[in-house]
Formats: structure tokens, sequence, C-alpha cells
């Protein structure tokens, strides 16, 4: 009888201890979160790129970056995932041009010029298309002889003022774009 009262406690101990125990839950376990990637690593001109100092300087938060390369042109364009607008682009080139022909050849007629952004540099707010609201843009020669410009398209229903303030954003953020790391 000793022996039966001996092997049931034990068994009782084991059951009461199995209660407490919390339900395990089956199924696969939950995926990590994303990590963040760099627009950097996208390579071209994500190089000059950076998802944090482009939030600071404009406000928009980018997650996604590609680049291509073509000749001596470097193109970089930054989205948020899943969206399609709005879209920041910059376009690097080599150039040998000077501050007078950038002025004669490459700044668009009616663009306001800027002081302070390269030798020579100009904004300006583009009208929206049947695709997207009205666009931003920077464009400067940079003192080592490359041509860049930074495009802000904005999505479909923003106003044209909204777009005239983030050009005036874009001249902060190309102020900080050092051509030179390409």
């Amino acid at each position: 009888m000793r022996a039966r009262t001996w092997l049931a406690v034990p068994a009782v101990l084991l059951a009461a201890g199995c209660a407490d125990e919390a339900p395990t839950q089956s199924g696969p376990p939950a995926p990590p979160p994303p990590v963040p990637v760099a627009a950097a690593s996208s390579g071209g001109a994500c190089r000059l790129l950076d998802f944090a100092v482009i939030a600071e300087h404009t406000g928009g938060t980018f997650d996604v970056a590609a680049a291509t390369e073509r000749g001596d042109t470097h193109t970089c364009v930054v989205r948020a995932a899943g969206a399609v607008l709005p879209e920041l682009t910059l376009s690097v080139t080599e150039t040998s041009i000077d501050a007078a022909t950038f002025a004669l050849d490459v700044q668009p007629g009616g663009a306001a010029k800027i002081s302070k952004l390269g030798k020579a540099a100009y904004r300006r707010t583009l009208p929206k298309t049947a695709k997207s609201g009205p666009a931003a843009e920077v464009g400067w020669l940079a003192t080592e002889g490359r041509l860049a410009t930074l495009r802000w398209t904005a999505p479909a229903g923003t106003a044209k003022a909204e777009a005239d303030k983030t050009a005036g954003k874009l001249v902060t953020l190309a102020k900080v774009i050092d051509t030179r790391q390409l």
C-alpha cells in the first residue's frame, strides 16, 4: 500500500503543476520585425541620401530607395513602402559647364535663383499632371563640376502652395548633399 501512495503523490503533483502553466500556442512563431535599410545601400546617387536627413529637412518619411546609372548620370528615387507618391528624385551628372552657362542653358525660365548653393542654383514649382500633383525642383551646379537636381513629386490633390513650401525645404536638403561622394 505504501508503494501505491508514493506513486500517487508524484502523479498528483505533476498534474497540479501542469494545470498552472499557460496553454501553448500552436503555429509558426511571429516573423521578426523588418530591419531598416539605409538609402545608401541602393548605391548610385542613393549613397548621398539618408532617410533620416531627408525627414529632418523636408518632413517626408521614406523607406525605399532605388538607384540607376547611365553614363555620367547617377539617379536615386526614394519613396515610402507601398506608396507611389510622394517621391524624391536626386540626379547628379558630371559636367564641365560654368556658372554663366548654367544660368543660360540649364536654369529654366521663371525659376528663382538661389544663393549659397554651389556655383549657381535655382528652385521652381512645376504644375500638376494627369497622374500627380505639383512638383518642387531645386537644381545646382556643385563646386566640383557636378550638376545636381532634386525633385519632389507630390500626390494628386496637393495644393501648389504646399509644393512651393517643399521647394524651400529642398534647398536646405540640397545644402547638405555632398556630391563629391559619388
